[in-house]
Formats: structure tokens, C-alpha cells, sequence
């Protein structure tokens, strides 16, 4: 599998994250989900092995892109989430440096908590085209089903494309990419009946919610 490619169309991106089971992913993928994400977490109730990962990413369709989620992982495991794991890229969800970012040897894109030290010029240090944006809530790292200033995220929007995620629903993401318009929109805990496991029709409603208000979008200029 690859990273979707880019394109001036707008169709916001779609990624539903902390999915434990191949069956939930390919629902999902049937509900119109582009990207899948998948825990290596181990302190995440969404949490599944390097092994785990593979069930699933072996069993999606060409087209989709899996993404292995981490925080804080040494180098070696997000090698073997690549290699072993078939994912395409991974995400820092935690607190990785630059430095680390830059050395490794797999796609990546960095996610950031704004907490109060969060500065929306730190996107830049990554020199990344794409990133993530989440709420912050001390002791977690995602999936907490918790919103943020959305006044962040549109400033945030001129360092490259992001992904918006916190707290997003299929009730508030059309609000969210009417005033953002972001490269995609990211949930876990918005579309799920309990941590890891995913209500499709919630799915279905999320990915419903984002088409429609893609309708009503122009497309983005080719300078985006």
C-alpha cells in the first residue's frame, strides 16, 4: 500500500483510527473510511501487536492506507510496523524530537498535542508536507473524544495540509471542515460503542456527514 496521493479536488480525507480487527477495518472501508488507523500504543484500550496489525492490513483492499499510530517508540519498532505490520507510514503521537523524526528510515507525519506548550510554529521544525492536530489532556495521547480552539488548527493550516482530529463526530465534522477546510478529519472514539470497537453505523453517518459538506466545498487552489 501507499499514501494516497495528493490532489486540488476537494475530498476531504477520511481516517478512522484505533480499529483492533480486520473485520471492523473493511466495514469501515465499505463506509467510505481512506485511511485506517492502527494502536501500537501498548497503554491505549485500542492497543494491537506488530502481528495484529498485519491480520489487518493484509486483509484491505488496494487503495487504503493503513497508518500505525505510536508514542514514544524506539526506531526499530516503528521499523517493524513498516516491515512487518504493512503499514504505510507511522505517526508520532507522542513526544518525538525532530531529530528523531528526520533519522528514521519509514514514512512518517508528526501529530501534536496542543497542551500549553504547544507553539503552531513547531509544525515547521518537522519540514513535513502533512501533521496532525489533537486536543491535549495530560496522560493521553489521543482518543480521548476531546474537542480544541478550533482558531489553532485554521492558523495551523499554513504550514501544510493537515488532519484534524479531537473529539470529531459524525454531529460537529461538518462544522469542522466548513471553517478549517483541512486535508482530512480523524476519529476514534467519535464513531465507536466502546474503546476499540467501531458502531459502523457511526461510520457510516461520519463519512455521510463529510461527503455531503464536501459538496458544498470548491475546489482547493493548486498551491495548497
Amino acid at each position: 500500500m501507499t499514501i494516497s496521493a495528493d490532489t486540488t479536488l476537494q475530498k476531504t480525507l477520511v481516517k478512522i483510527c484505533g480499529v483492533t480487527i480486520p473485520e471492523q477495518a473493511l466495514a469501515c472501508v465499505e463506509a467510505g473510511a481512506d485511511w485506517i488507523g492502527l494502536n501500537g500504543w501498548p497503554k491505549s484500550k485500542r492497543f494491537i501487536s506488530v502481528e495484529q496489525m498485519q491480520e489487518i492490513t493484509q486483509a484491505l483492499p488496494d487503495g487504503v492506507t493503513a497508518v500505525g499510530v505510536f508514542v514514544n517508540a524506539s526506531a526499530d519498532t516503528l521499523h517493524r510496523a513498516v516491515e512487518d505490520g504493512g503499514v504505510a507510514c507511522v505517526q508520532l503521537h507522542g513526544d518525538e524530537t525532530p531529530e528523531f523524526a528526520r533519522a528514521l528510515q519509514v514514512p512518517w507525519f508528526r501529530a501534536f498535542r496542543l497542551g500549553p506548550e504547544f507553539r503552531v510554529e513547531s509544525i515547521s521544525d518537522y519540514g513535513q508536507a502533512r501533521f496532525l492536530l489533537d486536543a491535549y489532556q495530560p496522560g493521553h495521547y489521543g482518543g480521548t473524544g476531546q474537542t480544541f480552539d478550533w482558531e489553532l488548527a485554521q492558523q495551523a493550516t499554513q504550514h501544510g495540509k493537515l488532519l484534524l482530529a479531537g473529539g470529531l463526530t459524525p454531529d460537529n465534522v461538518a462544522a469542522a471542515i466548513r471553517r478549517i477546510r483541512p486535508f482530512g478529519v480523524d476519529t476514534a472514539s467519535g464513531v465507536e460503542s466502546a474503546p476499540g470497537i467501531k458502531d459502523v453505523a457511526k461510520v457510516r453517518a461520519f463519512v455521510q456527514a463529510v461527503r455531503e459538506e464536501d459538496s458544498h466545498l470548491a475546489p482547493l487552489p493548486p498551491s495548497r
